[in-house]
């Protein structure tokens, strides 16, 4: 029997703690519906709670979090990247996550694979604004050139009106689409998780 299949959830807010954020709640929906297929989805790390150095390589030196943070993504079979938007992009918790992933470029086995191939990214993104579609671009353009597979339908997300003052985990009752996505979402990037763990990439 093929052992089940794990998912490390980042939250790229920009709050270091606090009540949770919409992106918790995002991550949540779709941990939800990862549980459905059979994925073992684990505690979501709040990034901005933790001290990640910025740079472009795995380790910074002392005081750095993110060799620990690396471990545990790398240690998952599916990536969830869950961010907000702010001023229609991606957070710059999020582009910081991206920015040291870059080091995976440089760290490919004999056959030239990053240690992210055969794994697979999905994003969970909210906001009062549009970007969603701009925040998702950002994301699966540098997740893939670091290694990443992005399955289709990747990304599950919600904007509120501009100018709304509305948050995803206010809601009274989740939109009925953020649902149907954030199962086809989960279901897509089980499958294609499993077939990459059966036959990973020959690089």
């Amino acid at each position: 029997m093929a052992a089940p299949l794990t998912a490390t959830a980042i939250n790229c807010s920009l709050s270091a703690k606090g009540r949770a954020s919409s992106t918790d709640a995002m991550i949540a929906v779709l941990a939800e519906h990862f549980s459905g297929q059979g994925v073992k989805v684990s505690e979501p790390i709040r990034i901005a709670a933790h001290r990640v150095k910025w740079g472009v390589s795995s380790d910074e030196g002392a005081g750095d979090d993110w060799p620990k943070i690396r471990e545990q993504i790398l240690s998952a079979d599916i990536l969830i990247f869950g961010t907000p938007i702010w001023m229609g992009q991606a957070s710059s918790v999020a582009k910081l996550v991206l920015e040291r992933m870059d080091a995976f470029l440089g760290e490919t086995d004999d056959a030239g694979r990053m240690p992210s191939y055969s794994k697979v990214a999905v994003a969970a993104i909210v906001g009062n604004e549009d970007g969603a579609h701009n925040a998702s671009a950002q994301l699966f353009q540098a997740l893939n050139d670091t290694g990443w597979t992005i399955p289709a339908v990747a990304a599950c997300y919600w904007v509120g009106e501009a100018m709304g003052s509305v948050d995803f985990k206010d809601l009274a009752h989740r939109p009925r689409k953020v649902t149907e996505t954030a199962k086809m979402v989960a279901a897509n990037a089980a499958h294609l998780a499993r077939l990459l763990k059966a036959s990973p990439y020959p690089g």
